[in-house]
Protein backbone atom coordinates (compact mmCIF):
# COMPACT_ATOMS: atom_id res chain seq x y z
CA UNK A 1 0.00 0.00 0.00
CA UNK A 2 1.27 3.76 -0.78
CA UNK A 3 0.29 6.21 1.51
CA UNK A 4 -0.62 9.83 -0.11
CA UNK A 5 -0.93 12.55 2.22
CA UNK A 6 -2.41 16.30 0.01
CA UNK A 7 -4.00 13.63 -2.12
CA UNK A 8 -6.45 15.52 -3.31
CA UNK A 9 -4.26 18.61 -4.22
CA UNK A 10 -2.55 19.43 -7.59
CA UNK A 11 0.44 17.16 -7.41
CA UNK A 12 -0.98 14.54 -4.55
CA UNK A 13 -4.24 13.94 -7.21
CA UNK A 14 -1.66 13.70 -10.26
CA UNK A 15 0.65 11.28 -8.05
CA UNK A 16 -2.30 8.96 -7.19
CA UNK A 17 -3.65 9.45 -10.88
CA UNK A 18 0.34 8.07 -12.33
CA UNK A 19 0.44 5.28 -9.69
CA UNK A 20 -3.49 3.70 -11.32
CA UNK A 21 -1.54 3.86 -14.62
CA UNK A 22 1.13 1.96 -13.29
CA UNK A 23 -1.46 -0.87 -12.17
CA UNK A 24 -0.92 0.35 -8.83
CA UNK A 25 -4.57 1.19 -6.99
CA UNK A 26 -3.89 -0.21 -3.42
CA UNK A 27 -3.74 3.33 -2.57
CA UNK A 28 -4.50 4.97 1.30
CA UNK A 29 -5.32 8.39 0.62
CA UNK A 30 -5.43 11.49 2.72
CA UNK A 31 -6.45 15.48 2.82
CA UNK A 32 -8.79 17.98 4.00
CA UNK A 33 -11.68 18.96 1.95
CA UNK A 34 -12.70 22.06 3.71
CA UNK A 35 -15.17 24.52 1.30
CA UNK A 36 -12.87 24.08 -2.28
CA UNK A 37 -13.45 22.09 -5.19
CA UNK A 38 -10.53 19.89 -4.51
CA UNK A 39 -12.31 16.38 -3.88
CA UNK A 40 -13.41 16.70 -8.58
CA UNK A 41 -9.42 16.11 -8.55
CA UNK A 42 -10.17 12.42 -6.92
CA UNK A 43 -12.82 11.02 -9.67
CA UNK A 44 -11.66 8.39 -11.73
CA UNK A 45 -9.06 7.46 -8.94
CA UNK A 46 -8.98 4.07 -8.24
CA UNK A 47 -7.87 3.48 -3.81
CA UNK A 48 -8.31 1.63 -1.22
CA UNK A 49 -9.47 4.31 1.60
CA UNK A 50 -9.63 7.98 2.20
CA UNK A 51 -8.20 9.52 5.52
CA UNK A 52 -9.06 12.89 6.56
CA UNK A 53 -5.65 14.30 7.68
CA UNK A 54 -6.72 15.02 10.80
CA UNK A 55 -7.31 11.53 11.67
CA UNK A 56 -4.66 9.77 10.18
CA UNK A 57 -2.18 9.36 13.30
CA UNK A 58 -4.83 7.59 14.77
CA UNK A 59 -5.89 5.38 11.93
CA UNK A 60 -2.30 4.50 11.65
CA UNK A 61 -1.82 3.67 15.62
CA UNK A 62 -5.24 1.51 15.46
CA UNK A 63 -5.00 0.29 11.97
CA UNK A 64 -2.15 -2.37 11.04
CA UNK A 65 -1.20 -1.40 7.67
CA UNK A 66 0.90 -2.71 5.56
CA UNK A 67 1.91 0.73 4.35
CA UNK A 68 5.26 0.05 2.02
CA UNK A 69 5.57 3.82 0.66
CA UNK A 70 4.57 7.54 2.20
CA UNK A 71 4.25 10.47 -0.46
CA UNK A 72 3.68 13.08 1.79
CA UNK A 73 2.61 16.19 0.06
CA UNK A 74 -0.33 17.58 2.49
CA UNK A 75 0.87 21.13 3.24
CA UNK A 76 -0.33 24.33 3.42
CA UNK A 77 0.97 25.98 -0.02
CA UNK A 78 -0.72 29.25 0.26
CA UNK A 79 2.81 31.77 0.01
CA UNK A 80 1.30 34.74 1.34
CA UNK A 81 0.00 32.37 4.73
CA UNK A 82 0.69 34.69 7.39
CA UNK A 83 -0.31 32.64 10.31
CA UNK A 84 3.31 31.00 11.00
CA UNK A 85 2.05 29.04 13.73
CA UNK A 86 -0.39 27.24 11.58
CA UNK A 87 2.15 26.35 9.00
CA UNK A 88 4.25 25.54 11.45
CA UNK A 89 1.72 22.82 12.62
CA UNK A 90 0.57 21.69 8.65
CA UNK A 91 4.27 22.08 6.87
CA UNK A 92 6.78 20.95 9.57
CA UNK A 93 5.41 19.40 13.08
CA UNK A 94 3.37 17.55 10.96
CA UNK A 95 5.81 16.25 8.68
CA UNK A 96 8.74 15.75 11.34
CA UNK A 97 5.56 13.29 13.12
CA UNK A 98 4.71 11.49 9.97
CA UNK A 99 8.57 11.17 8.39
CA UNK A 100 9.21 9.02 12.37
CA UNK A 101 6.27 6.90 11.50
CA UNK A 102 7.62 6.18 8.42
CA UNK A 103 11.22 5.33 9.68
CA UNK A 104 9.75 2.92 12.77
CA UNK A 105 7.36 1.23 10.63
CA UNK A 106 10.06 0.58 7.47
CA UNK A 107 8.28 2.71 5.02
CA UNK A 108 9.84 5.01 2.27
CA UNK A 109 9.24 8.15 2.43
CA UNK A 110 8.90 11.01 0.10
CA UNK A 111 8.38 14.31 1.01
CA UNK A 112 7.88 17.74 -0.89
CA UNK A 113 9.77 20.19 0.38
CA UNK A 114 9.64 24.36 -2.20
CA UNK A 115 11.59 26.07 -4.37
CA UNK A 116 10.75 28.74 -1.74
CA UNK A 117 13.56 27.84 0.39
CA UNK A 118 16.22 30.11 -1.88
CA UNK A 119 14.45 33.38 -1.08
CA UNK A 120 15.62 35.81 -3.82
CA UNK A 121 18.03 33.06 -5.30
CA UNK A 122 21.28 35.55 -4.30
CA UNK A 123 23.28 31.78 -2.99
CA UNK A 124 21.95 30.15 -6.20
CA UNK A 125 19.69 27.09 -6.50
CA UNK A 126 21.85 24.20 -5.58
CA UNK A 127 20.51 21.76 -3.47
CA UNK A 128 23.82 20.73 -1.94
CA UNK A 129 23.36 19.80 1.37
CA UNK A 130 25.79 22.58 2.59
CA UNK A 131 24.06 25.48 1.34
CA UNK A 132 20.22 24.48 3.19
CA UNK A 133 21.45 26.36 6.62
CA UNK A 134 22.70 29.35 4.89
CA UNK A 135 19.45 29.66 2.99
CA UNK A 136 16.85 32.50 3.79
CA UNK A 137 13.37 32.50 2.21
CA UNK A 138 11.50 35.23 1.39
CA UNK A 139 8.20 33.90 3.06
CA UNK A 140 6.63 31.91 6.11
CA UNK A 141 5.69 29.47 3.36
CA UNK A 142 9.32 29.21 2.27
CA UNK A 143 10.35 29.31 5.77
CA UNK A 144 8.15 26.48 7.16
CA UNK A 145 9.74 24.00 4.24
CA UNK A 146 12.91 25.18 4.79
CA UNK A 147 12.84 23.68 9.27
CA UNK A 148 11.66 20.41 8.14
CA UNK A 149 14.51 20.18 5.32
CA UNK A 150 16.87 21.39 8.46
CA UNK A 151 15.20 18.95 10.63
CA UNK A 152 15.91 16.11 8.14
CA UNK A 153 19.19 17.24 7.70
CA UNK A 154 20.37 17.58 11.75
CA UNK A 155 18.80 14.59 12.13
CA UNK A 156 21.06 12.91 9.91
CA UNK A 157 18.29 11.53 7.75
CA UNK A 158 19.40 12.38 4.38
CA UNK A 159 20.48 9.05 3.54
CA UNK A 160 17.17 7.47 4.37
CA UNK A 161 14.08 9.58 3.30
CA UNK A 162 13.66 11.94 0.07
CA UNK A 163 12.72 15.51 0.01
CA UNK A 164 11.69 17.23 -3.43
CA UNK A 165 12.22 20.31 -3.58
CA UNK A 166 9.28 21.63 -6.63
CA UNK A 167 10.10 24.48 -8.81
CA UNK A 168 7.20 25.69 -10.87
CA UNK A 169 4.58 23.06 -11.47
CA UNK A 170 1.94 23.72 -14.19
CA UNK A 171 -0.89 21.61 -15.57
CA UNK A 172 -4.51 20.33 -14.69
CA UNK A 173 -5.88 19.70 -11.35
CA UNK A 174 -4.35 22.92 -10.34
CA UNK A 175 -7.88 25.16 -10.78
CA UNK A 176 -9.05 24.47 -7.18
CA UNK A 177 -5.78 26.74 -6.29
CA UNK A 178 -7.06 30.14 -7.26
CA UNK A 179 -4.63 32.79 -6.91
CA UNK A 180 -2.20 30.35 -5.88
CA UNK A 181 -2.72 28.59 -9.43
CA UNK A 182 0.15 29.09 -11.91
CA UNK A 183 0.67 31.95 -14.63
CA UNK A 184 -0.56 29.51 -17.81
CA UNK A 185 -4.13 29.14 -15.48
CA UNK A 186 -4.40 32.91 -15.43
CA UNK A 187 -3.15 33.68 -18.71
CA UNK A 188 -5.55 31.71 -20.59
CA UNK A 189 -8.90 33.84 -20.10
CA UNK A 190 -7.21 37.10 -20.75
CA UNK A 191 -5.51 35.29 -24.16
CA UNK A 192 -9.43 34.27 -24.80
CA UNK A 193 -11.45 36.79 -24.01
CA UNK A 194 -9.18 39.80 -24.60
CA UNK A 195 -7.13 38.67 -27.05
CA UNK A 196 -3.88 39.75 -25.25
CA UNK A 197 -1.75 38.59 -22.14
CA UNK A 198 -0.71 41.09 -19.82
CA UNK A 199 2.90 40.51 -18.37
CA UNK A 200 4.70 42.51 -15.21
CA UNK A 201 7.25 44.74 -16.43
CA UNK A 202 10.51 44.92 -15.79
CA UNK A 203 12.26 47.16 -13.38
CA UNK A 204 15.75 46.01 -13.69
CA UNK A 205 17.90 47.72 -16.66
CA UNK A 206 19.75 44.00 -17.22
CA UNK A 207 16.26 42.46 -17.89
CA UNK A 208 14.04 43.37 -21.23
CA UNK A 209 10.27 43.56 -20.28
CA UNK A 210 8.42 39.81 -20.07
CA UNK A 211 11.95 37.97 -19.82
CA UNK A 212 12.09 37.47 -15.99
CA UNK A 213 12.13 33.86 -16.01
CA UNK A 214 11.58 30.68 -14.05
CA UNK A 215 11.96 27.08 -13.83
CA UNK A 216 8.66 26.02 -14.91
CA UNK A 217 7.89 22.13 -14.48
CA UNK A 218 4.81 20.39 -16.09
CA UNK A 219 2.97 18.04 -14.19
CA UNK A 220 3.65 14.95 -15.48
CA UNK A 221 7.52 15.63 -15.47
CA UNK A 222 6.62 16.42 -11.48
CA UNK A 223 4.97 13.12 -11.18
CA UNK A 224 7.87 11.16 -13.11
CA UNK A 225 10.34 12.39 -10.64
CA UNK A 226 8.44 11.84 -7.81
CA UNK A 227 7.87 8.07 -8.76
CA UNK A 228 11.19 7.52 -9.76
CA UNK A 229 12.20 8.44 -6.36
CA UNK A 230 9.31 6.63 -4.29
CA UNK A 231 10.73 3.66 -6.26
CA UNK A 232 14.41 4.03 -5.90
CA UNK A 233 15.33 3.26 -2.34
CA UNK A 234 18.77 4.32 -2.95
CA UNK A 235 17.89 8.01 -4.60
CA UNK A 236 17.50 9.42 -1.13
CA UNK A 237 18.72 13.36 0.24
CA UNK A 238 17.15 16.72 -0.49
CA UNK A 239 16.62 17.30 -4.70
CA UNK A 240 15.40 19.84 -6.88
CA UNK A 241 12.63 18.54 -8.96
CA UNK A 242 12.66 21.12 -11.81
CA UNK A 243 13.96 20.89 -15.38
CA UNK A 244 17.78 22.55 -15.13
CA UNK A 245 16.21 25.55 -17.62
CA UNK A 246 14.54 28.79 -16.95
CA UNK A 247 11.75 30.00 -19.64
CA UNK A 248 10.80 33.63 -19.43
CA UNK A 249 7.25 34.96 -18.60
CA UNK A 250 7.01 35.81 -22.92
CA UNK A 251 7.86 32.41 -23.61
CA UNK A 252 5.18 30.73 -21.75
CA UNK A 253 2.70 33.23 -23.12
CA UNK A 254 3.70 32.41 -26.36
CA UNK A 255 2.86 28.72 -25.56
CA UNK A 256 -0.53 29.54 -24.01
CA UNK A 257 -1.46 31.67 -28.10
CA UNK A 258 -0.14 28.22 -29.61
CA UNK A 259 -2.29 26.51 -27.80
CA UNK A 260 -5.48 28.47 -28.80
CA UNK A 261 -4.13 28.93 -32.46
CA UNK A 262 -3.69 32.83 -31.89
CA UNK A 263 -1.51 35.13 -32.87
CA UNK A 264 0.36 36.52 -29.56
CA UNK A 265 0.07 39.62 -28.03
CA UNK A 266 1.81 40.82 -25.01
CA UNK A 267 0.99 43.71 -22.74
CA UNK A 268 3.04 44.94 -19.47
CA UNK A 269 2.13 46.39 -16.82
CA UNK A 270 4.14 48.10 -13.93
CA UNK A 271 5.00 45.97 -11.11
CA UNK A 272 3.17 46.61 -7.81
CA UNK A 273 6.22 49.41 -6.36
CA UNK A 274 5.70 47.27 -3.04
CA UNK A 275 6.85 43.50 -4.76
CA UNK A 276 9.87 44.87 -7.02
CA UNK A 277 12.13 44.42 -4.20
CA UNK A 278 11.53 40.84 -3.04
CA UNK A 279 10.55 40.19 -7.15
CA UNK A 280 12.54 36.98 -8.28
CA UNK A 281 13.57 37.37 -11.78
CA UNK A 282 15.03 34.20 -12.14
CA UNK A 283 14.85 30.37 -10.90
CA UNK A 284 16.55 27.33 -12.12
CA UNK A 285 16.92 24.20 -10.60
CA UNK A 286 20.17 22.48 -9.85
CA UNK A 287 19.78 19.12 -11.09
CA UNK A 288 22.81 17.57 -10.88
CA UNK A 289 22.50 15.58 -7.96
CA UNK A 290 18.65 13.93 -9.07
CA UNK A 291 20.83 12.88 -12.20
CA UNK A 292 23.49 11.26 -10.40
CA UNK A 293 20.82 9.75 -8.77
CA UNK A 294 19.87 8.34 -11.96
CA UNK A 295 17.36 10.39 -12.95
CA UNK A 296 17.67 11.15 -16.61
CA UNK A 297 17.67 14.52 -18.47
CA UNK A 298 14.87 15.12 -19.72
CA UNK A 299 13.98 16.62 -23.26
CA UNK A 300 12.55 20.49 -23.23
CA UNK A 301 9.33 20.34 -24.29
CA UNK A 302 8.29 23.60 -22.29
CA UNK A 303 6.55 25.26 -24.82
CA UNK A 304 4.64 22.25 -26.07
CA UNK A 305 3.51 21.29 -22.65
CA UNK A 306 1.94 24.65 -22.12
CA UNK A 307 0.29 24.66 -25.18
CA UNK A 308 -1.02 21.16 -24.48
CA UNK A 309 -2.45 22.41 -21.00
CA UNK A 310 -3.99 24.84 -22.60
CA UNK A 311 -5.79 23.08 -26.00
CA UNK A 312 -5.99 19.72 -24.46
CA UNK A 313 -7.22 20.99 -21.05
CA UNK A 314 -8.23 24.05 -20.15
CA UNK A 315 -9.84 25.23 -23.82
CA UNK A 316 -12.28 21.92 -23.75
CA UNK A 317 -12.99 23.08 -20.17
CA UNK A 318 -10.94 19.52 -18.61
CA UNK A 319 -10.33 20.14 -14.98
CA UNK A 320 -9.00 17.52 -13.46
CA UNK A 321 -7.07 14.36 -15.25
CA UNK A 322 -9.27 11.88 -14.84
CA UNK A 323 -11.35 13.18 -17.62
CA UNK A 324 -9.60 12.37 -20.48
CA UNK A 325 -7.54 9.81 -19.26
Amino acid sequence: MILITGAAGFIGSAVACALNRQGETDLLLCDRFRDTEKWKNLLGIKFKQFVHSDDLFDFLKDTPQDIQGIVHLGACADTVESDMDYLFDNNADFSVKLCRWALENDARFVYASSAAVYGDGVLGFSDADELTPKLRPLNKYGFSKWMFDMWVLENGLVDKVAGLRYFNVFGPNEYHKERMASVVFHAYPQARENGKVRLFESHRPDVKHGEQSRDFIYIDEITDITLFVLNNRSANGIFNAGTGRAHSFNELAYGVFDGLDMEPVIEYFPMPEDLRERYQYYTCAEMTRLQQAGYPQQEDRFRQYVARYVRDYIKPGYLHMAEVD
